[in-house]
């Protein structure tokens, strides 16, 4: 039986290969070999081919829906079975998974058959960090924390760490935007008996044309939008013409949400992004408020591109906390335990040590 993916091994010596962060080739691990990414692509063009109809002789094959398992129909088309081209392991994956790792052997795995009806993306930016960079970095996330509990550090383990290429559509716009603001001038009054405000109100208009290369939004349902914009931003210098070498060693997920989706989330960046401008134009302003505003857009290019993520996970207190890492800046966010004892301590030892100094201010101030 023909297999139905594709592991990329070392020609020379029949080990895995990998995409090492910061480097431009591919590189056997073991004799040192490096591959241009072209020639890559050449070398196992002819092996994803076989690949791709060994799944549609599978898919072909067994009804895994009328197999009278206890999955239910939707999870049985959530969940496909695939055989690993070097040591015959079967591998599961979910439907929007592209590369993977046998959890058997090791192998990079390349999963052709999941590229059917799917646009090709047209960047990647390969990643930069690597497995330890990542740890160290999530150790330097927990520093500075007053109020994590000591033995989260003390016994923290990373249970699971994957580095995976993610989704994005990339939005261009040129827009026109326009806004009315209040805003107010504020002069205040001493008087012996009282404090007086006079307020001054102001009606602001601007308007101005702006231009806004490559918005980023996810196209991955399992991915958390707010986490994805928080590791942003990504360096576009970065940004490669788009091969699926550099997928070696590395889980990927296809899109599973579409640009046209995805649009209204950039639409919205774009209208926030625009509104902030001119408002930060109104200047010398006590008070500033948006009254209305309207984003004509005139021009809207969209590309797809594959970023790099770090996604670290652990366990305090049977709770998992999920971490993910900029794959190419480094850049960590995440949801951290806090201690209750320290929640409450920290605000009563504040008080303790401030009160005699507002003693001794409130004393000079009598005498």
């Amino acid at each position: 039986m023909a297999d139905s993916s594709v592991s990329y091994k070392c020609p020379n010596c029949g080990a895995p290969l990998s995409f090492l962060p910061g480097k431009k080739t591919v590189t056997c691990e073991y004799c040192g070999t490096e591959f241009e990414i072209s020639a890559i692509e050449e070398l196992f063009r002819a092996k994803q081919e076989i690949a791709v109809q060994a799944a549609e002789a599978q898919e072909s094959k067994w009804a895994i829906e009328d197999a009278g398992s206890e999955w239910s129909s939707d999870e049985a088309k959530a969940l496909h079975a695939f055989t690993c081209s070097s040591c015959g392991a079967e591998l599961v994956c979910d439907e929007n998974t592209m590369a993977t790792e046998c959890v058997y052997c090791g192998n990079p795995t390349m999963i052709p058959k999941r590229f059917d009806g799917m646009l090709k993306p047209d960047y990647v930016i390969p990643f930069k960090k690597t497995k330890q960079d990542a740890v160290n970095a999530l150790k330097e996330f927990y520093k500075g924390h007053m109020l994590l509990p000591s033995n989260f550090t003390a016994n923290n383990r990373v249970e699971a760490i994957q580095p995976m290429y993610v989704p994005f559509w990339l939005f261009d716009s040129k827009i026109t935007a326009q806004a009315e603001f209040r805003a107010e001038k504020h002069h205040i009054i001493n008087t012996p008996k009282e404090v007086i405000t006079e307020i001054s109100v102001y009606n602001c208009r601007r308007k101005g044309k702006m231009s806004f290369e490559r918005i980023p939004v996810d196209g991955s349902k399992k991915m958390d939008d707010a986490y994805m914009e928080s590791i942003e931003p990504f360096d576009y210098s970065d940004l490669v013409e788009f091969s699926a070498a550099y997928f070696t060693g590395y889980l990927a997920d296809k899109y599973d949400v579409t640009a046209e989706a995805s649009s209204a989330r950039a639409d919205r960046r774009v209208e926030n992004s625009a509104i902030e401008v001119l408002q930060n134009s109104v200047e010398n302003f006590d008070a500033v408020q948006l009254e209305s505003a309207a984003v004509k857009k005139e021009v809207g290019k969209v590309s797809y591109a594959m970023v790099p993520v770090w996604i670290l996970t652990t366990r305090y207190n049977d709770r998992p906390y999920t971490f993910m890492m900029n794959g190419q800046t480094g850049k960590v966010v995440g949801s951290l335990p806090y201690d209750k004892t320290k929640a409450f301590l920290y605000p009563a030892l504040c008080s303790l040590v401030l009160m005699p100094i507002l003693y001794f201010i409130i004393s000079a101030l009598i005498y």
